[in-house]
């Protein structure tokens, strides 16, 4: 490809962007206020336009964060971190003409690490295979993005900007060849989650979009009360040296360091894992929060949740060993060998995998309670309440045995991005011929359903999901639809 400089104007500014040749590419394009100084721990500002050129020809950077520990497998992209963060990237085939279907990425990360201009994400295949708008949102993390402090932070930030991202491209994606009545929301992991929380939000004029992606959605996560997001708070600012009741707790915490709240928010982490069961993979101090302001609180959320289903079209499914990585060479796997699994599903989950060690099994029984059982529940729901559902699982083995199927595995697939990911030992060692095989599978389905809805392809017959026919397609090593919740191994009639 070749690589020159494009201006376009838009209402806030001319952007200069990088022509690919075929591929219009933007990048860092603010979507809210820099939220530093005293915008931090604020929701987020609308942008201001700007005098002059923004010069968008280079990935933003990432919040601030620690290192991930799941980087052991899936490798580290080692990116420039900012408060400064609240940016766009964005890929179009042409940003004049006819108005191309827009699909809106939200990363995954635990609320803790990662970010949109990531290089895992890179939207460029997707958009120029599939002749749409691709747009990957950063959003706050950790504390930054989560805290929840009465006087200092109100909680639940990252989950506002986040809407802020998708309202600024209902307004402005036309100006880059979009369609803003057709946007596919599509998330993995927390991004995944926070597209189901802020459809279930307290007021929602109206659905998020058109339909959505939901990759390995941690919907069996139980999000914190005001109570305990506060007693973690407390903490933090404790680490700080910042009494949370003191009048001037806002004024310091927004003149802390960076450094500072990232050791602060190691403490809070701490905190939580102390107070934690031994084996739970999920405890982690800055995640959404049923406030009942911003979102339900805890004795509306099921139902809110359950409404929430049934108002979006969904595409939504899991990998097939999703907790692996979450007890993957972990420091204290030897005592989590020691926690029993529940005693009413331990024969069950023994047969699904004979001559597992007790360990493997716990994995499985998480893989289930927190990412398959309730991503199969929303899409019962979803279909249920008359939306078109499609489900999957991915199924291709990790060549490291000990990961398998698992979490954030199905990302270099659905891109077209495995050498994004040549440090990932998750894909060590792979055939990337094979790799390429089935990521171009998925890259078309996934496509086709941002298109039109629909996910089926010339090549892949995906029936839809029904309470009555839970139709399933499998991505792996073998590929087609199969009634996943009553014999895996069993295709579909009619599929």
């Amino acid at each position: 490809m070749t690589n020159q400089d494009i201006v376009l104007d838009t209402p806030l500014g001319k952007l200069r962007g990088n022509d690919h040749g075929g591929l219009l590419s933007f990048h860092a394009v603010p979507y809210a206020a820099p939220p530093v100084g005293q915008l931090r721990f604020c929701p987020p500002v609308p942008i201001a336009p700007w005098d002059g050129e923004c010069n968008a020809q280079q990935p933003g950077p990432v919040p601030p964060q620690r290192p991930s520990r799941l980087e052991l497998s899936t490798g580290n992209p080692d990116l420039p971190q900012s408060e400064d963060c609240l940016k766009l990237s964005i890929w179009t085939p042409a940003a004049e003409g006819v108005r191309r279907p827009v699909a809106v990425w939200l990363h995954g990360g635990g609320f803790t690490t990662g970010g949109g201009s990531s290089p895992w994400y890179d939207g460029s295949r997707l958009s120029q295979e599939g002749d749409i708008v691709v747009v990957n949102v950063t959003y706050r993390l950790g504390a930054l993005g989560f805290l929840y402090s009465p006087g200092v932070s109100p909680g639940n930030l990252g989950l506002r900007d986040q809407l802020a991202a998708l309202e600024w491209v209902r307004k402005y994606i036309s100006y880059f060849g979009g369609d803003p009545q057709n946007i596919t929301l599509m998330g993995q992991s927390a991004g995944a989650i926070s597209i189901a929380l802020l459809q279930a939000r307290q007021q929602p004029d109206m659905p998020l979009a058109r339909r959505a992606i939901l990759q390995s959605a941690p919907l069996g996560l139980e999000l914190y009360d005001n109570n305990k997001s506060a007693a973690i708070g407390r903490e933090f600012l404790e680490a700080l040296g910042i009494n949370a009741d003191s009048p001037s707790a806002r004024e310091q915490a927004c003149e802390a360091s960076v450094a500072d709240i990232l050791e602060a928010q190691t403490a809070a982490f701490k905190y939580v894992v102390q107070r934690a069961e031994v084996g739970d993979p999920s405890s982690l101090p800055f995640i959404p929060m049923a406030d009942a302001d911003f979102l339900p609180g805890p004795r509306e959320m099921e139902a809110a949740l359950r409404r929430a289903a049934g108002e979006m079209d969904v595409l939504i499914g899991t990998t097939q060993e999703e907790s692996n990585i979450f007890y993957h060479k972990h420091p204290k796997l030897a005592d989590m060998q020691q926690v029993p699994v529940p005693a009413h599903e331990l024969k069950r989950l023994a047969a699904q995998r004979p001559g597992a060690s007790n360990i493997q099994l716990l994995m499985d029984y998480s893989t289930e309670e927190m990412f398959q059982r309730p991503s199969l529940d929303w899409a019962t729901e979803a279909s249920r309440r008359g939306r078109h559902t499609h489900a999957y699982l991915f199924t291709w083995p990790s060549p490291d045995h000990g990961l398998k199927s698992t979490h954030c595995l199905e990302l270099p697939f659905v891109f077209g991005t495995a050498d994004a990911f040549a440090d990932a030992a998750m894909l060590a060692g792979a055939d990337l011929v094979q790799v390429e095989a089935l990521s171009a599978l998925m890259r078309s389905s996934w496509i086709s359903y941002i298109r039109s809805g629909d996910p089926q392809t010339p090549v892949l017959s995906w029936p839809s999901f029904r309470p009555d026919c839970r139709a399933t397609m499998r991505f792996g090593e073998v590929c087609g639809a199969v009634a996943v919740l009553t014999d895996p191994d069993a295709p579909v009639a009619n599929a």
